[in-house]
């Protein structure tokens, strides 16, 4: 066996280098004959003896030399199984179906498993499932944290290829190449992770909480009693936030600034900011109850930044209507509250102050360019008509971006049609938009504050003029540069809002009977003819746009539907299902339909005319989507429910757009309500 090894490499080398250094001494050899052929012929019977000596020892030493080798090879695989066996790091072997094979002293005294524990790994590491392990979509290395008793254990996994190591071997024939083990190592980091969780419970987290309905609270209170009022609120707010160790220092009348440990936050998210509802038990006499709205900023790269995240959190807290806490984490944003009704302000002084503002950016501008959402509906459009006589009031030219006019607006488009008194170009699509637009015209964008779901989203970074009027919460997604945002979820509609913004716009500006009735229309259909959402705000829009010639009936003939509508309306309601007494769930058609989701709309209405039905949702099948129109009176917050699926709304008027089957997005429907009936019971 012996005979037949032999050494390469550097050792092989190192054996033969007496051979090597005879062909030095050969050449030395030739050059004594050529001085001295008798020194010569000495030196070659010496180099005859030198390569004799040579060879001898070389011979004589090979054989001690393999055995040598052999008996390092062994004492160097048992001292290797010996480093692995007392390895302080937990280390084993498995398949590649996770099946153990070997492991080392460490690992079983950790588990309590000896060497040879055969089972799946999943038995002792739950976390650790097939999908997890290396060798799954092409990964060698896997990594992730588990917890094992009362440690915690980073476990790192390396695939091992074993085909070019056993290839060799006379044991097995035909071993195949890709055949693989797993190597896997346990690395505790329980004082790591404790030490991360202790710095980030100790990181500051900056708040600014407002008083909702400050000044409609003190009106409703005697003056004697004002002072007392306002104690008591000061009181609440600072014992609550103490008992959390947080700090409170009052800012303004409405406004207060908080300074909390990221570990209270994490306590006031388990009983959800109970402090909302405790404020609103301050009662001494007043009629009104007051809210409260806390905007909380963390995790920034500094303080101040913070501060900032805070300042934007209150804002969209503000901007969803009040009565709500909003936490911005870096990028993501959570909601909490906002299960009231947001009061609607008497004073028209915000509306004043923009209209004022609008006037201005309007006159700097050579045109107007305005857009509402995707599939256009009668309050966007409406809206946009009363932007189109402001526009032109200032002598600037206007235009309305509509892609795809859907049945419901047709009617109240055609009569700006081939209508003398209006430009062809009143209405434009996206492609005509895009060439319009530059840093020199105004984008009013009407009905929506998420870029994503305007007619032409492009329009927004063609221009740095871009004014927002919107009557919607504002969710995660906002468009961010506008130089004007009027966005009050109280109103009712845009239109309401716009036709409030004519009347302090212009002195000059005369609505026309059609603009008049197309607002009035857009009021009509968001507030369900004045049953939805209609405060004293919309009766006084209504009023105003009444005397600028709408005309009911006009209105009601343009706004009538088609018998194929009606009839799939129809079909909705009478197929609803009733979950839990009292959420009416249906599926719309949408074969043969121009406009489905306007029809989904409107058949989520009827359903809340059902006896005992708290909230509607119809799913309506649209462009490969399913389109969610979701409606509630009063005892349920739709907008929360519709912003899990990734839409948003009102309170009582939500909807959201789903690419998933309709089932699945009924079922996903189910599930929400049936966590919302969770969180309930829990609190109880």
């Amino acid at each position: 066996m012996r005979g037949k090894l032999k050494l390469k490499g550097h050792l092989k080398h190192l054996a033969r280098w007496p051979l090597y250094l005879s062909v030095l001494l050969i050449a030395l050899n030739i050059l004594v004959y050529v001085i001295n052929i008798k020194a010569g012929a000495v030196v070659t019977m010496g180099n005859i003896l030198y390569l004799v000596a040579a060879v001898a020892i070389l011979l004589y030493h090979r054989p001690l030399l393999f055995n040598d080798l052999i008996a390092f090879a062994s004492q160097y695989e048992f001292l290797e199984k010996r480093v692995l066996e007392e390895l302080a790091l937990p280390y084993a072997v498995m398949d590649m179906q996770g099946r153990m094979i070997w492991s080392n002293r460490m690992f079983a005294r950790l588990t309590g498993k000896d060497s040879f524990y055969h089972k799946n790994v999943s038995t002792l590491f739950p976390d650790i499932t097939a999908d997890k392990l290396p060798g799954k979509d092409g990964r060698d290395i896997a990594e992730l944290s588990t917890q094992f008793g009362d440690r915690i254990y980073r476990i790192s996994m390396q695939k091992m290829m074993l085909g070019e190591s056993v290839a060799p071997s006379k044991l097995l024939m035909d071993f195949p190449d890709t055949t693989s083990l797993i190597a896997m190592y346990l690395y505790d980091e329980t004082e790591l992770k404790e030490y991360i969780q202790a710095n980030e419970d100790n990181k500051l987290v900056v708040a600014l909480a407002y008083l909702d309905n400050y000044e409609e609270a003190l009106e409703s209170v005697e003056d004697v009693r004002r002072s007392l009022l306002i104690a008591l609120i000061d009181r609440k707010i600072t014992k609550y936030f103490s008992n959390y160790d947080g700090l409170v220092r009052k800012l303004e009348k409405d406004e207060y600034f908080l300074i909390m440990r990221q570990s209270s936050l994490e306590a006031l998210k388990e009983q959800k900011f109970h402090i909302l509802e405790e404020v609103k038990t301050v009662n001494i006499g007043n009629e009104m109850t007051v809210t409260l709205s806390i905007g909380i900023g963390l995790n920034a790269p500094t303080y101040l930044q913070d501060y900032e995240y805070s300042r934007i959190a209150i804002e969209m807290a503000l901007g969803r209507g009040g009565d709500q806490v909003v936490i911005k984490n870096g990028e993501k944003i959570t909601y909490y509250g906002g299960k009231a009704q947001q009061m609607e302000k008497t004073t028209r002084v915000k509306a004043r102050v923009k209209a004022q503002a609008l006037k201005e950016f309007m006159s700097t501008k050579e045109r107007v360019v305005v857009m509402g959402h995707k599939i256009t509906d009668v309050d966007a459009l409406g809206a946009a008509i009363g932007i189109y006589r402001a526009g032109k009031t200032l002598g600037k030219p206007v235009h309305i971006v509509v892609n795809d006019p859907s049945t419901s607006i047709r009617p109240l488009m055609a009569g700006y049609m081939n209508n003398p008194d209006y430009e062809p170009s009143m209405f434009i699509d996206r492609n005509q938009a895009i060439d319009l637009v530059d840093d020199n015209t105004v984008v009013v964008v009407v009905d929506t504050n998420k870029p994503s779901y305007t007619e032409c989203e492009d329009l927004l970074y063609l221009t740095k003029t871009i004014v927002v009027l919107d009557h919607h919460r504002r969710g995660n997604e906002v468009i961010q540069n506008a130089v004007l945002s009027y966005v009050e979820p109280y109103a009712s509609s845009t239109c309401e809002m716009v036709a409030e913004i004519l009347q302090y716009f212009s002195d000059d500006l005369r609505l026309r009977n059609i603009e008049a009735d197309c607002l009035y229309a857009g009021i009509m259909i968001d507030t369900n003819n004045f049953i939805t959402r209609a405060g004293v705000r919309t009766f006084e829009a209504a009023a105003f746009l009444r005397r600028s010639g709408a005309d009911m009936t006009r209105v009601r003939k343009m706004l009538r539907d088609n018998i194929d509508s009606y009839k799939a309306r129809a079909e909705a309601v009478r197929t609803a299902e009733i979950y839990r007494g009292c959420f009416a769930i249906a599926q719309c058609p949408s074969k043969g339909l121009e406009s489905p989701t306007v029809v989904g709309a409107q058949a989520a209405n009827e359903l809340l005319n059902i006896a005992g039905v708290k909230a509607s949702f119809v799913l309506t099948p649209y462009n490969k989507e399913v389109y969610v129109s979701a409606r509630a009176i009063d005892e349920v917050n739709v907008q929360i429910m519709m912003e899990k699926l990734g839409g948003g709304g009102h309170i009582n008027i939500a909807g959201a757009q789903v690419r998933r089957p309709m089932d699945e997005v009924e079922d996903m429907i189910k599930e929400i309500i049936d966590e919302m009936y969770q969180e309930e019971e829990t609190k109880k």
